[in-house]
């Protein structure tokens, strides 16, 4: 079986961390390394939470530590969702150790060059290591296969403001320079990832595996779901965003997309607003597919079933 090679960049809070271990779960993909950057916490938080997902998977994954900020503006952290360490509240506070390089957009670049066309890369935060990757080496934009990122929101509300997704509002120059670098992309937005739900049944079976992994994993969907109980009372469960996103990069036919020339909102009251630019002035074609349709069972058997089998996974 060919393996797809990807890189898989993150900014680890509760849905990363499912995204993570349905990654290295999955037969079909060759993890080559995860590139972090801050976003749902600061970005010595979402190393270390990256860190100890793999230690409790047992997956030796490289880490690479990424960007600290986004591109142009300043970032704010409230703890929605997420809590204030990225992972529910279950691993605490974060030590900043300045030891630590910055090497995310150095090993994007390098994996870039040597694999080319076989390479996918997968995000599930701010496109800031992207758009930071592409500014150091443009030349990256022809060589890469696919980019299958998780943000947006075309055809329905957002939800850091009633028109943009979180991903994008946080960083949206990134955003905007990634959709407009000719890069293969794919956007998996709220259109889609609304309608796949991890509810307590998932959450309860890998509570009852009783390891540490599963027990943890437990704790911090918990979090997420009382979370989502509060927010979004009428979904029976909270959305599997970063999930689905690896989700389609490792098989297709789990979404139907539309060709669409995407842009991004700079200014408010729109800011990180994705829409369609009925202009059309992109000299090349639309610049990204938008996933508009998933087959949500198809993507849930498979997403419940490898990571609750990681999950069971005990050591010798």
């Amino acid at each position: 079986m060919m393996k797809r090679k990807m890189i898989l960049d993150v900014d680890t809070g509760v849905d990363d961390a499912l995204a993570i271990a349905y990654a290295v779960a999955s037969e079909e993909i060759d993890l080559l390394g995860i590139t972090v950057s801050y976003g749902m916490a600061p970005v010595h938080y979402t190393y270390r939470n990256t860190t100890e997902i793999l230690r409790l998977l047992r997956r030796p994954v490289p880490v690479l530590r990424g960007s600290s900020q986004p591109l142009e503006r300043a970032k704010e952290y409230g703890g929605e969702f997420h809590g204030t360490d990225g992972l529910g509240e279950t691993l605490g506070e974060a030590a900043n150790d300045p030891g630590v390089p910055d090497r995310a957009v150095d090993f994007i670049i390098e994996q870039s060059r040597k694999h080319k066309r076989d390479l996918t890369i997968v995000t599930t935060g701010p496109l800031t290591n992207l758009a930071r990757a592409i500014r150091e080496d443009p030349s990256i934009v022809g060589t890469i296969g696919q980019v299958v990122a998780m943000g947006g929101a075309v055809t329905c509300p957002g939800n850091a403001t009633p028109f943009a997704e979180a991903n994008v509002h946080i960083d949206p120059e990134a955003a905007d320079a990634v959709f407009r670098s000719g890069l293969p992309i794919t956007m998996v937005g709220l259109d889609v990832t609304r309608r796949t739900l991890l509810t307590e049944r998932e959450v309860v079976e890998w509570e009852r595996t009783g390891t540490e992994a599963g027990v943890l994993f437990a704790r911090f969907a918990r979090f997420y779901l009382y979370e989502y109980r509060k927010y979004y009372p009428y979904l029976e469960g909270c959305a599997l965003h970063d999930p689905l996103a690896v989700g389609v990069a490792k098989n297709p036919a789990f979404v139907r997309s539309l060709p669409m020339f995407l842009r991004v909102d700079l200014e408010e009251p729109g800011l990180g607003r994705t829409t369609e630019d009925l202009h059309r002035r992109a000299p090349t074609g639309p610049n990204v597919q938008v996933c508009v349709q998933v087959e949500a069972s198809l993507f849930r058997d498979d997403f419940i079933d490898q990571v609750g089998r990681i999950l069971a996974e005990r050591g010798d």
